[in-house]
């Protein structure tokens, strides 16, 4: 029977697809609630598959929060009966995380007694009338996710490219946005010129570019890369006015055809954002920036990618108590998330959080910790109702339009007191913009919830940053902490940013807590609490109870 359904459910498919005309195609079995779906709809929206059970429900996280409201009614009134149809236009988020805008058309088919049967229509995408970037002629990011399957279909080991652009807003503030765009599309010109013969060429969105090449090598690809880097810094000219760019890049050798290429694509993204963040442009390829063997590490992250579509399935947290200075008591503890499985066991955060943050899908994994903290934070408080949860933010979650009405959300949904929640900024959080964060921070303050710099003193860390944006705690990086026994230069700098973070009115926690030497050396500093293996490790939440 099972397989009769999925035939009709084909059938019927296969008809929809005939007059689609470029449209995606959706085909919803009403009495199974089981979809087919268009493959490009599939791949452009970041989908789990072609077939979905309940995928009205999967669907609407991609929609835009201000268009869920009026989607989800009409879908309720469709499976209600009220409805036999909508038109429908909305907002949904592509793969690389940006709305785009689409109408959806959809009509209920009813079996010969008149009850519905099927839902089925056509959800046109507005922002791709077709494979074509209309700036610069290239090839689109949707023709990129195209090609890039099709050359995997066929088995083709790949080299790909991503190069871009530092401060290109600049250019945009001081010349207009037509300028920019010619800016945009001599660039564009300049690349096919270096990359000749040597691949297909995409504009990705923003400034940013990428070249499919099965002919270069990695070495061969830098060469070029750094020619081209050199002359749009040195002899770039635009309407004859000279500007210099600044560029960066990175590449992945795609030779894995059982890895998927959304998680190809967000390797790329991290390898990218490395010569971007810390290789000041400097040509990245992903076999060198991570920390283990890279086809181990590809088929880790391309298995974990998959499973926060499954819910988060094999995801856990652990918590690492953090105490009083001067007690020694219990104050709160730090929500850190684990991933285990059968082939690969428990697999350390550092291995797949800095890739899995490039990915369209890594909010949605954001959100599922936020929510489990929450959950396990309620039976902590039953214990000990001053304990405060500490949950790392992404800069991803932090980018997206409706992150603090999510957070609300959660908060009461699970009905957790905010007095008891602590945000940290991880350190790349402190690239965006500091107005947007100072606002979205005082909003959080007002509500109770306190806000936590962590790492401080490394990377971006700065003290324009404290004296910008209102936090309650800083956590001063382990990096400090573990030799400042013996380190006059770690003392001092303990001393400073401990002085400073006082200034501010905000408490110090130090990391990295391993010994009863380092404890008591941090004794004579402005030290509010302590964390660290000399405490206690990362425990699961049922241990963390037992603690408690």
């Amino acid at each position: 029977m099972e397989n009769n359904n999925q035939s009709r459910l084909d059938g019927l498919y296969n008809a929809f697809s005939v007059v689609a005309e470029g449209a995606y195609v959706y085909l919803c079995d009403m009495k199974t609630n089981m979809s087919r779906w268009s493959k490009m709809a599939v791949d452009f929206f970041n989908l789990p598959s072609e077939y979905m059970y309940d995928a009205g429900k999967i669907w609407e996280q991609k929609i835009h929060p201000d268009d869920r409201e009026s989607y989800n009614k009409s879908i309720s009134n469709i499976f209600s009966g009220k409805d036999s149809g909508h038109d429908m236009q909305y907002r949904a988020m592509s793969a690389d995380g940006n709305y785009t805008v689409c109408t959806c058309r959809g009509v209920v088919i009813r079996d010969e007694n008149g009850n519905p049967e099927y839902f089925g229509g056509i959800i046109r995408n507005h922002s791709i009338f077709s494979y074509i970037d209309n700036i610069t002629g290239l090839r689109s990011l949707y023709g990129y996710f195209d090609d890039i399957r099709g050359l995997f279909d066929k088995s083709v080991p790949t080299l790909i490219i991503m190069i871009g652009l530092s401060s290109f807003s600049d250019i945009n503030d001081v010349y207009g946005y037509t300028f920019g765009n010619r800016t945009l599309q001599v660039l564009a010109k300049k690349i096919k010129e270096v990359f000749a013969n040597k691949g297909a060429i995409y504009r990705m969105g923003g400034t940013r570019f990428a070249i499919i090449t099965h002919t270069l090598n990695a070495n061969e690809a830098k060469e070029l890369y750094e020619k081209l880097q050199h002359e749009v810094r040195m002899n770039f000219f635009v309407d004859g006015i000279k500007i210099p760019l600044s560029m960066n890049g990175g590449a992945i050798v795609a030779d894995r055809l059982d890895i998927s290429a959304n998680t190809f694509y967000s390797c790329l993204r991290y390898a990218y954002y490395e010569s971007k963040h810390h290789k000041f442009g400097g040509f990245v390829i992903f076999d060198d920036v991570v920390s283990v063997d890279n086809r181990h590490i590809l088929e880790q992250i391309n298995v974990i990618r998959n499973c926060i579509t499954e819910d988060c399935k094999g995801f856990y947290l652990c918590y690492q108590p953090i105490v009083d200075s001067k007690t020694e008591k219990l104050r709160g503890m730090e929500a850190l998330i684990r991933w285990k499985n059968d082939e690969y066991g428990t697999v350390p955060p550092n291995t797949f959080i800095p890739v899995l943050e490039q990915d369209a899908l890594f909010p949605e994994l954001g959100k599922w910790i936020l929510k489990q903290a929450m959950i396990d934070g309620k039976k902590f408080l039953e214990k000990n109702p001053d304990l405060v949860i500490n949950v790392n933010l992404s800069y991803t979650q932090l980018e997206r339009d409706n992150f603090v009405k999510e957070i609300f959300d959660i908060i009461e949904q699970i009905k957790f007191p905010t007095r008891n929640l602590c945000l940290e900024l991880t350190e790349r959080c402190r690239l965006l913009d500091t107005d947007m964060l100072k606002d979205m921070f005082s909003v959080f303050r007002e509500k109770g919830i306190k806000i936590a710099v962590d790492d401080f003193g490394t990377g971006f860390s700065s003290l324009g940053f404290l004296r910008s944006i209102p936090v309650d705690v800083v956590k001063i990086d382990r990096e400090f902490i573990k030799d400042i026994q013996k380190s006059i230069t770690d003392k001092y700098s303990v001393k400073f940013i401990s002085e400073i973070a006082s200034a501010f009115d905000a408490d110090v926690c130090a990391e990295g807590i391993e010994n009863p030497e380092v404890r008591d050396c941090l004794k004579e500093y402005e030290i509010c609490s302590l964390q660290g293996y000399y405490y206690s490790k990362p425990i699961t939440a049922d241990e963390m109870l037992d603690l408690l």
